[in-house]
């Protein structure tokens, strides 16, 4: 879990109490309890879980977390709503989602969610079991995604792949009309 979080450290803000986390599918929570170890402090936390299930394991584990069920290709509702957003965008956005198996369609809802509560320069860190990105290079051209490996996870069984995803800054993803000055 550690490696999943050394992309955290490349922030501009590196102290991780001050740093805004969005966790996707969270499962039963080891991402969640890494963020916490690492110093994430909860008001700065969201946990998003899909599974009723899951969900409900995870406010047991965590009941001083803000921890919602929700689909990650409605992020931004769910994250207004739950009044997250409120104190600004997220820093980065934790996957440990299976995007790997997923459709073309729902990588890019999810990835489009992902990036809209994001502050500009925020990243998207994927946990993945491929040696290669799981979103492929037509998404993240059309996206307008960067993408580098961070780490490789040795200990898992199978190994893992830590992927970290950013805007590129061009015209076509800037809230700046083409041709604007400042």
């Amino acid at each position: 879990s550690q490696k999943m979080l050394k992309p955290l450290a490349l922030l501009p803000d590196s102290d991780p109490a001050q740093q805004r986390v969005i966790e996707l599918g969270a499962g039963t929570g080891a991402f969640t309890r890494a963020l916490v170890d690492h110093g994430v402090h909860r008001a700065n936390l969201l946990v998003v879980e899909r599974d009723s299930a899951l969900h409900g394991l995870l406010r047991q584990r965590f009941p001083e977390l803000q921890i919602i069920q929700a689909d990650a290709c409605a992020l931004r509702t769910a994250a207004q709503t739950s009044g997250y957003l409120a104190d600004g965008p997220a820093d980065a956005v934790i996957s440990g989602l299976g995007l790997l198996s997923m459709p073309r369609a729902t990588q890019r809802s999810i990835l489009s969610e992902a990036f809209s509560v994001l502050r500009p320069g925020g990243c998207f860190v994927q946990f993945t079991y491929g040696h290669a990105s799981p979103v492929s290079r037509a998404l993240r051209e059309e996206l307008g995604l960067h993408v580098h490996r961070s780490g490789l996870a040795w200990r898992n069984a199978p190994p893992a792949s830590v992927f970290v995803y950013q805007r590129a800054f061009t015209a076509a993803h800037t809230s700046e009309p083409p041709g604007a000055t400042q």
